[in-house]
């Protein structure tokens, strides 16, 4: 239940009884990865393809499309499906659907993100969280990653072609090759921002909200982002791992 504009609204949970999708008793299969497939770019690539491999599946309305070139089956398709088409619903018919409305408080993509949540999610890969029609979801995708990470859960976003991991407050380590090229997003001030291993380092700055100082840097060494206070995102340039 949720309530817009003061009136008190329901979900409507709409999956069919034939295949309904119940929670795992194995504790270990409960507490494990998940892969969110949204509705944005994907380029499939080696990276991709680990990052995904051995993570239980939910798809997010239009991400149905990407579970094919992905090799994967989603255990459930959230969404008001208002993205899908009817071939998509041809291509996976045996997987479980969850039905929302269309006036409803989150996107489809929040949808299935706490869901994996309430299975024991205890890291997410949000594939196709980059890109796509709409601006304003992608920039959802962006903060919620930075929110997970608040909560202790592991993010990875990718849309194969670029990665973005949250910074926190504390050390922050990425394994990304020399010469790649990288920025740190700022989502609010970052106090005693230092960036080390890079070709432009700096060292325990204060960076204002909205500054475009820390855009297209080039990995040089060992990579670590460490933040006094603040909220940021590391966007990567993964195409380069592929040229």
């Amino acid at each position: 239940m949720f309530r817009r504009g003061g009136k008190q609204r329901m979900f409507r949970r709409d999956i069919r009884p034939t295949i309904a999708w119940a929670r795992p008793r194995d504790r270990r299969a409960a507490m494990s990865p998940f892969a969110i497939l949204l509705g944005g770019d994907l380029t499939v690539t080696p990276r991709v393809m680990a990052l995904v491999a051995g993570a239980r599946v939910i798809a997010a309305d239009s991400g149905i499309r990407h579970a094919a070139v992905l090799g994967v089956t989603p255990e459930l398709w959230v969404g008001d499906f208002d993205s899908s088409s009817p071939a998509d619903f041809a291509a996976h018919p045996d997987v479980p659907r969850e039905t929302f409305p269309a006036a409803k408080d989150k996107t489809d993509g929040e949808l299935a993100i706490d869901i994996a949540i309430g299975h024991g999610a205890t890291a997410l890969v949000i594939v196709g969280a980059f890109g796509g029609p709409r601006a304003d979801h992608a920039f959802l995708h962006l903060a919620l990653a930075i929110r997970m990470a608040e909560r202790g859960i592991g993010v990875t976003l990718t849309s194969g072609s670029q990665e973005g991991r949250p910074v926190l407050p504390g050390e922050n380590r990425f394994g990304y090759p020399d010469g790649m090229l990288f920025s740190v997003l700022g989502f609010t001030n970052l106090d005693g921002l230092s960036i080390a291993g890079a070709e432009w380092p700096l060292d325990r700055i204060h960076m204002p909200f909205g500054s475009s100082l820390t855009i297209s840097n080039k990995v040089a060494g060992n990579l670590i982002v460490t933040l006094a206070s603040g909220r940021a995102l590391l966007v990567a340039q993964t195409s380069e791992l592929n040229s």
